[in-house]
């Protein structure tokens, strides 16, 4: 293809480096490139660099993106490497996601040095959590739990459950895997006992709609199936307003051109659930994932978290 200079923006994490990494592997694979004429940038964000405090507090998902987005609007970077469960439900104009990586496992990873599985853990233990939305599910199966904040990277939580900060906390078994670290997951937990976040296991790739050069090379890596999955999965996100105060989950999966969708939504102690899920053919995925919202919309009422 052409050789000219292609730049990656990343956030620093070991996990998104990984993922930088493997989409740079991908386009040299696919085009034939030279690895030096493709540029891992590393970008901080506002969300890396306040850890002391949850996301809700600080202005959400956003803070993961923004100067990431920024560099992309300047043409610093000719593309944005996310983890698609963190990424707002709406984007910026003049931005979009372009390429969905093949997912990796969806699942929520259980890890605990003392307990094999939620069940087992001791009446009253501490788990360590930043999610909402796996909080508001663990009090729903285990009302008994106290739940700690874990903010930080995947290295940054283990070490804290080292530290014996908590008696268990959750990670995604995409990015154990990602890194190498799979034996580290003490249960991946079945969806039906704790629905995975929206888009979680997804690598999303971002670029200014502009940017016909970055689109053309990242065609080729986009995977439909992923891309079907995802689409109704984010609906649902968008009609809800999700963000990181609202413990939502949303999981779709695509056999034979059939796309199975489930989701919830919880109030943040656990207490309710509301659910609904949707079956229907690949091209009404995004339809099937904002009726599903309504659904819960109606269900929960002013029980959903502004």
């Amino acid at each position: 293809m052409q050789t000219e200079h292609i730049k990656i923006g990343t956030r620093g994490s070991p996990l998104a480096l990984a993922q930088a990494h493997e989409t740079r592997d991908r386009l040299c694979a696919v085009h034939d490139l030279d690895p030096a004429l493709i540029e891992v940038v590393v970008i901080s964000t506002t969300g890396d660099q306040i850890q002391n405090r949850p996301l809700a507090e600080i202005g959400g998902k956003g803070l993961f993106t923004k100067e990431l987005e920024e560099q992309l609007y300047d043409g610093g970077i000719d593309m944005a490497v996310h983890s698609m469960k963190d990424m707002p439900a709406v984007l910026p104009d003049g931005l979009e996601i372009c390429c969905l990586l093949e997912r990796e496992d969806p699942r929520d990873a259980f890890i605990s040095p003392v307990a094999k599985t939620i069940s087992d853990l001791a009446h009253g233990a501490t788990v360590g959590s930043s999610s909402v939305r796996r909080a508001a599910q663990l009090l729903n199966i285990r009302p008994d739990i106290q739940i700690v904040q874990f903010r930080g990277n995947v290295q940054t939580r283990l070490r804290k459950l080292n530290e014996g900060v908590a008696a268990a906390t959750f990670l995604a078994c995409a990015g154990l895997n990602r890194l190498g670290m799979s034996h580290l997951v003490t249960d991946a937990i079945d969806p039906q006992i704790m629905l995975p976040a929206v888009a979680q296991g997804a690598i999303g790739i971002e670029i200014a709609s502009a940017n016909q050069r970055a689109r053309a090379l990242l065609e080729p890596l986009n995977h439909p199936a992923t891309a079907t999955c995802i689409e109704a999965e984010r609906a649902f996100l968008v009609e809800l307003d999700g963000s990181c105060r609202t413990p939502l989950a949303g999981h779709a999966m695509l056999n034979d051109n059939v796309v199975s969708f489930s989701a919830m939504a919880l109030t943040l102690d656990g207490r309710k659930v509301f659910r609904a899920s949707r079956t229907g053919t690949a091209d009404q995925a995004g339809p099937m994932g904002l009726d599903a919202a309504r659904e819960i919309r109606a269900l929960a009422g002013s029980d959903l978290v502004a």
